[in-house]
């Protein structure tokens, strides 16, 4: 057998037996083929990493009880290299609950490994787990969400419906200007949009100049002073937005929309 063949198998040994373990009673099969000096860089913290057989062996209880909720951990894909005393590997994990594979199909643990040889026997040396950070910094995030009410403006001003509505999540609740307390759902938006790109013959004209954007996370709300110009005649109204992040852009989840009542 192939140093990089007991390597591959001393792999996949490992992930059947963190998959199939639910107990502390199964950490042996875990810690197995694991150095006394294991080093692991682990997506919680520490910074600095687990130093030591005993760290390492205290890391996995709580993954454990996380993973008895029917969560997958399987090697989707296994590259190593291997020389006389030292080798690395790296892999590609399917690593969540159906809940999360099924919100994000793609997402994938990354693995590194190093391992080093002694007496004839190969064992893990250095661990490394993480996952891509999805999220980008607010001020990115703002930009992007600007971005959406820009690709507004020219899609209401080309009558662009089907455009209008590429931004909108289909369980949708907003409060329009008139009509009824509340429209739910993308069909009864989409109604909204048609009517309003319909009510004029010429060119509409919708913006936002003040906008105001914050983000936090996968959540973003947006709020100004909307101004729809159509036939020449201006309409100012009050607008706040709520968008998610949803597979990689950003969806509006709930709009409220409003003329202040005229004074007594």
């Amino acid at each position: 057998m192939t140093d990089e063949t007991q390597i591959r198998d001393l792999i996949q040994r490992w992930a059947t037996a963190v998959h199939a373990a639910d107990l502390p009673a199964d950490l042996p099969a875990v810690l197995a083929d694991h150095a006394p000096g294991i080093v692991m860089f682990d997506v919680p913290p520490p910074e600095q990493g687990l130093r030591g057989l005993d760290a390492y062996r205290d890391s996995w209880p709580g993954f454990f009880e996380w993973q008895s909720g029917g969560a997958l951990f399987e090697i989707e894909s296994l590259e190593v290299t291997a020389g006389a005393e030292v080798a690395f590997a790296f892999a590609l994990l399917r690593c969540g609950t159906p809940a999360d594979l099924e919100r994000d199909p793609g997402r994938r643990l990354r693995l590194t490994l190093g391992l080093t040889k002694t007496g004839g026997r190969w064992r893990v040396t250095h661990e490394h787990h993480s996952f891509t950070d999805p999220s980008n910094p607010p001020e990115i995030a703002a930009t992007e969400v600007r971005a959406v009410h820009e690709q507004w403006s020219a899609q209401t001003a080309a009558k662009d419906l089907d455009g209008l509505m590429s931004t909108i999540a289909p369980e949708v609740v907003s409060y329009e200007h008139a009509g009824p307390l509340r429209y739910l759902g993308i069909d009864a938006v989409r109604e909204v949009c048609r009517h309003g790109l319909e009510s004029s013959p010429g060119r509409i004209t919708f913006d936002t100049p003040d906008l105001t954007v914050r983000v936090d996370g996968d959540l973003a709300v947006s709020w100004g002073i909307d101004r729809i110009v159509a036939d020449g005649v201006e309409d100012r109204s009050r607008g706040t937005r709520v968008f998610q992040r949803r597979d990689g852009g950003w969806q509006l989840i709930h709009q409220h929309l409003s003329h202040p009542a005229p004074e007594k």
